[in-house]
């Protein structure tokens, strides 16, 4: 396999960035059309523009092609019934179809993970949808754990 870097997305990485999204977007809606569906964008330029300035973003690359991406925002949690914590959230991932099962996100989690580390974050947090197995397995093969299940009911 040829190399991969994990980088810092760039302004010039979005039309590859909103490929992946809708693609991941396609799969959700198959998983759950009740609640989601395609729009005309996944990913508003704004929201992506805003990400790349704060350093939020990162990318996988191959041969100077976007195959994969990881969004991501610090948060600081602390209330008076939790324990106070500085938690890396992982907003969204994804990798292109032909690119997945090929170890890439393991290089974007390794990525998020040394930011952690120099940084001194308590922890790194993420959601996934229920029916994505392939993603579970993955991210519990990389030393995730379940904390919260989120349930629905229709009426």
């Amino acid at each position: 396999m040829q190399e991969i870097k994990v980088r810092r997305a760039q302004i010039e990485d979005y039309d590859a960035i909103e490929i992946i999204m809708k693609q991941v977007q396609q799969m959700h809606i198959e998983w759950r059309p009740d609640l989601y569906k395609m729009g005309s964008v996944v990913l508003p330029y704004e929201m992506y523009e805003a990400a790349v300035a704060e350093g939020t973003f990162i990318v996988a690359e191959m041969n100077n092609n976007v195959v994969g991406f990881l969004a991501y925002e610090l948060r600081h949690i602390e209330n008076d019934n939790q324990v106070g914590r500085n938690v890396l959230f992982i907003d969204s991932m994804g990798v292109e179809e032909a690119f997945r099962r090929k170890g890439i996100g393991h290089l974007l989690f390794d990525y998020v993970k040394n930011l952690k580390q120099n940084r001194k974050l308590d922890k790194i947090e993420l959601q996934v949808n229920a029916k994505n197995v392939r993603a579970r397995e993955m991210y519990e093969k990389y030393g995730f754990a379940e904390k919260a299940i989120v349930m629905d009911m229709n009426l």
